[in-house]
């Protein structure tokens, strides 16, 4: 397969195909789970990082479980937005996925997100420590699969009516 932009990924997709999220750790991939009309995306689970053929085999089964018919990978840009080698790490890994699941990609910006899921899992939710550590790979591929679905529903949605013209 290959990695594509998101407006083309979502053109892809059947009528009811969910998209799985995916953020790439170092230890654990996390994994989320979008709707069928793709508007909500929900921690799924977390798998331990492995070999890309084991991990690629995981992720096809879940697809197949759940009707998911696409994957959006979080990005780790640099914070100045740069391509650092980070970035360039996930994109390979994320093509070598799409190639070993048969399910096309599209990469999203994942800065902040573990750190956004740290903070709301310990002020939102008092999580303890270790909770917490299993949680936050799952909870970082939700908000990076929740902004890419934002995002395509904004870049889908139609243009606003003409307001008054003041006459």
């Amino acid at each position: 397969m290959a990695l594509f932009n998101l407006s083309d990924l979502l053109g892809r997709l059947a009528r009811d195909e969910r998209l799985i999220g995916i953020d790439p750790g170092a230890k654990t991939i996390g994994v989320a789970l979008s709707d069928v009309r793709r508007s909500l995306a929900s921690p799924y689970g977390s798998l331990r990082r492995r070999k890309l053929r084991e991990n690629a085999a995981e992720i096809a089964a879940i697809a197949r479980k759940e009707g998911a018919g696409g994957l959006v990978v979080g990005l780790p840009l640099s914070m100045d937005g740069s391509f650092g080698p980070a970035a360039q790490a996930a994109r390979d890994w994320a093509l070598a996925l799409s190639d070993a699941t048969g399910l096309p990609a599209t990469m999203w910006d994942e800065r902040l997100s573990s750190v956004a899921a740290n903070r709301f899992l310990i002020e939102a939710a008092d999580v303890s420590r270790a909770r917490r550590a299993a949680s936050v790979d799952r909870l970082a591929a939700s908000l990076v699969l929740q902004a890419a679905l934002d995002a395509g529903a904004s870049a889908a949605a139609p243009p606003p009516a003409p307001g008054p013209t003041g006459r």
